[in-house]
């Protein structure tokens, strides 16, 4: 055992500056307390959540970052259907019959709650693992004891229903990959059972709003081809008599733009409901058909859907009425009060550095002792200033 000894200096010997008087503190109003409230207010996950989303209404409310289109989407079903209830249904009631504004507004309805579903419900967002969890796949991936670093696999082999699934790892979201789920480079998260991001909706497809968006486009395709069917009729009973499509446009302005939006659209949207009518059949989704992952087309030979039940009621069941799963990002709990306090940048206050002169060394280690016994003249030392302390 060896004896180090370090010296304390006598703050009192050093000099100090002339300390300047601080200024009262200001008058504490009745609502002081509010900012040191809202600093101990707990924050929600949704506060700091890693992707590129926005929350609304505390958290309840999903879209989104790039979610501009979903305006115009909403617009476009607005403007149409106001002009058919404005300009058309006054005049086939008196014509025809009274079930026509009563059958677009069913579909109105159910078109405008379908899509705000859509776009508002989180599509299966699967969370990030944490600091321990990625540290324990990393783990569980090199177990040789080698110290150097390895990054790990990009696919992992799993059997689902005697067919082999390969899992891809995210380094974005550390972790591999559950079948059918694909990271979203425009949201930044994993979305399960990943169908694509609809920049018409304004959000992702995927396993909790997937048949929300299927409602949504296949009563679009009924409301856009209710009004294009009932235009061309109104227009056409205008121009009987002689009085030509001319008249019939001129007496009812509001439904050429009608004909005109539900002429170029209908064709789209019901393509698009045909698209995903088969999808649903087969129990497939877009990514994998683009993919051709069950199909050949990505090279692989006697590749089947393992998650087919090979019956199309059966698909249609297990897609559409479903249970819903839960969320499993838990937006609208509370982060630990550790976490929230490391989180919280803006609440912390860095305290000022004090002058050189101003720095009270109270211990070093024993090259410091020696460097200030060497000192020509070195400060007054304390009493006892001289300790002992063992040294390994």
């Amino acid at each position: 055992m060896k004896n180090c000894e370090y010296q304390q200096i006598d703050p009192q010997a050093l000099s100090t500056p002339t300390p300047t008087p601080t200024p009262p503190p200001p008058p504490v109003s009745e609502n002081g307390n509010d900012k040191e409230k809202t600093a101990e207010r707990p924050k929600r996950k949704w506060e700091v959540f890693p992707g590129k989303n926005r929350f609304y209404c505390d958290g309840r409310i999903i879209v989104a970052r790039q979610s501009g289109v979903l305006p115009l989407t909403l617009g476009l079903i607005l403007v149409t259907s106001g002009l058919f209830f404005i300009f058309d249904c006054p005049f086939l009631v008196k014509h025809l019959t009274s079930c026509i504004p009563v059958i677009g507004g069913v579909l109105f309805v159910f078109v405008v709650i379908t899509l705000l579903q859509t776009s508002f419900t989180d599509p299966g967002i699967l969370p990030r693992a944490t600091a321990d969890e990625a540290a324990d796949i990393e783990k569980q991936i090199d177990n040789t004891g080698n110290t150097t670093y390895r990054p790990p696999p990009r696919t992992k082999e799993v059997l689902i229903n005697q067919q082999v699934v390969k899992l891809k790892y995210c380094f974005t979201c550390k972790m591999f990959r559950p079948p059918r789920t694909s990271h979203c480079s425009l949201c930044d998260n994993c979305v399960e059972r990943f169908d694509h991001h609809c920049p018409w909706v304004g959000n992702c497809v995927g396993k909790r709003n997937y048949r929300f968006f299927y409602t949504f486009i296949v009563s679009l395709s009924f409301l856009t081809a209710f009004i294009f069917g009932c235009v061309t009729t109104h227009l056409a009973l205008r121009a009987q008599g002689g009085k030509g499509l001319v008249f019939a446009l001129q007496e009812s302005p509001g439904s050429a733009v009608e004909l005109v939006i539900c002429f170029f659209s209908v064709w789209s949207i019901l393509g698009l409901s045909g698209f995903h009518t088969y999808l649903v059949a087969s129990n497939l989704t877009t990514n994998e058909d683009i993919k051709g992952s069950w199909s050949g087309k990505s090279g692989a030979e006697d590749t089947t859907n393992p998650y087919s039940h090979k019956n199309i009621f059966v698909n249609c069941c297990s897609v559409l009425c479903g249970p819903m799963p839960p969320s499993l990002i838990d937006r609208r709990g509370f982060l630990p009060t550790e976490e929230s306090a490391q989180t919280d940048g803006t609440e912390i206050e860095l305290p000022a550095l004090a002058p050189k002169n101003e720095i009270n060394v109270v211990g070093g280690s024993s090259q410091l002792a020696c460097s200030l016994q060497e000192c020509p003249s070195p400060p007054p030392a304390l009493p006892n200033s001289h300790q002992n302390c063992p040294s390994a």
